[in-house]
């Protein structure tokens, strides 16, 4: 018996192997096929089943792929429907892998067709669940991606509360719990870093599960939501009705193209650049008009966030040797149409004499030295983590909601922009940048960096002395 977990921490999402007697099941894959038919490959195992949780809204799953290239059946819980060939299991129903049982728990609430995957030993001994996003370790997922017009997000919290009290906590408390997802994904709240947990422990330390009431229950699971990224529904209707053929997308991508082809093809109507280097590399550096979403960051949840429609031409700009890593990373959250990466990266660019834009970036040091003299700062972090301690005299302009606030500002006056750690400022800085903001100021390190100075410790602002 096999039971592996493929975690991935770009994503935070768990997909997982289970295989016994030469046959094998994959739960919640992920879109490149690749890693998977190796591993069967590997083990000698035949792939008999495809099992999802639910209609991911997060990335968009290889299941469709998988399928055809393995002749696997697709299988979804109750409520579920799509528009390709897919097994629409029964609550309890039951898969046999070799000697193993897959029962399924029908446990909606973060969707309606959500369901658990309750494994079963030869003896029919319970195992382990694979709880897709109704259970994290710490959490549940969130209530307010499959609202209908006749259903609220409290009545699904109330769908969830019952879910897990009627199906998940009856187990043995030796049961493995194996999420979908860990902490940095938007699916649910307080996500833990763990990536699995007895079911036992999560019984005495995950709050979804102590002993509450229904109503404190909805009412703490639908309070300080963040609105969904706007890629969200799209990748659920995605994986829904399907998707274009992986190795076709990653074909398309994968087109080398000289500063000359590039320069050409950067000049079409809705075409965009996406840089995906390091912040330092592109302040130092980077083609006019281009997006900053670095590889070596939350890149695919920013992507989604941040460019809005799917079907958008995407020329790249990376590190050389991590073109085709870039197209896959985009093709797991639904941007399919790259059309081409710039060949020997932004040096062949600049070494062909182009025309080059920068962006000011300074250290903590050097930005506390301009803000004590009033210098105009943006805090782009997330509202949370704004609230919980923030420069006293920093504004804050949540990246999520870049598009909201991006054109109510003096574009010609200046700004300094700090996030947590440098990532997300530089994102905002290109942002800007391409939407006429003229003298622009990131500050490296952001407020991790900030906070450490002795300087600004009287500058910042903690939720007790707001409070007080």
């Amino acid at each position: 018996m096999q039971i592996k977990q493929l975690y991935t921490n770009c994503l935070a999402q768990g997909a997982y192997y289970i295989a016994n007697n030469g046959e094998a099941a994959i739960i919640d894959p992920l879109r490149e096929t690749k890693p998977y038919l190796d591993l069967l490959k590997q083990n000698n195992d035949k792939l008999k089943y495809i099992f999802e949780t639910h209609f991911h809204a997060d990335f968009v799953s290889g299941h469709v792929d998988l399928a055809k290239e393995t002749g696997a059946k697709i299988v979804f819980g109750p409520n579920a429907s799509t528009s390709y060939d897919s097994y629409i299991a029964k609550d309890l129903e039951e898969f046999k892998i070799g000697n193993l049982t897959l029962r399924v728990l029908h446990t909606p609430g973060h969707t309606l067709e959500s369901s658990t995957y309750l494994l079963l030993d030869e003896n029919k001994k319970e195992l382990c669940i694979f709880t897709g996003d109704t259970l994290f370790i710490g959490d549940v997922g969130r209530p307010d991606l499959a609202i209908k017009s006749t259903l609220t997000q409290e009545d699904l919290a109330g769908m969830l509360y019952d879910s897990l009290r009627n199906k998940i906590m009856p187990l043995p408390d030796d049961v493995i719990v194996y999420p979908a997802h860990g902490a940095g994904s938007a699916c649910g709240k307080n996500m833990s870093k763990e990536t699995f947990d007895t079911l036992g422990n999560q019984k005495l330390q995950n709050y979804a599960l102590a002993n509450i009431t229904k109503e404190a229950f909805i009412k703490e699971l639908t309070t300080g939501i963040l609105p969904a990224p706007q890629y969200f529904a799209k990748n659920a209707a995605l994986n829904k009705s399907g998707y274009d053929n992986y190795n076709e997308v990653l074909k398309q991508g994968s087109n080398a193209l000289s500063p000359e082809d590039f320069e050409k093809k950067m000049n079409q109507p809705g075409t965009l650049l996406l840089d995906v280097r390091k912040p330092q590399e592109f302040a130092g550096g980077h083609i006019p008009n281009s997006l900053f979403i670095g590889l070596d960051g939350q890149f695919a949840p920013w992507v989604g966030t941040i460019i809005l429609d799917l079907k958008t031409p995407i020329l790249l700009i990376t590190p050389e040797g991590r073109e085709e890593e870039t197209v896959m990373r985009l093709s797991r959250v639904g941007y399919d149409n790259c059309i081409g990466y710039l060949k020997g990266g932004f040096k062949t660019w600049k070494d062909a004499g182009k025309k080059t834009d920068t962006i000011r970036s300074i250290s903590a040091e050097e930005f506390i030295s301009e803000y004590t003299k009033g210098a105009s700062t943006l805090d782009v972090r997330k509202p949370g983590e704004y609230e919980s301690a923030h420069l006293k005299n920093a504004v804050t302009q949540p990246l999520d909601f870049i598009y909201d606030w991006a054109d109510a500002l003096d574009k010609s006056h200046p700004y300094m922009i700090h996030c947590a750690g440098g990532y997300r400022s530089m994102i905002a800085a290109s942002i800007l940048k391409t939407k006429g903001y003229k003298n622009l100021t990131d500050v490296q390190g952001g407020y991790g960096a900030i906070s450490k100075l002795d300087k600004a410790q009287k500058e910042i602002v903690t939720v007790a002395c707001a409070k007080a």
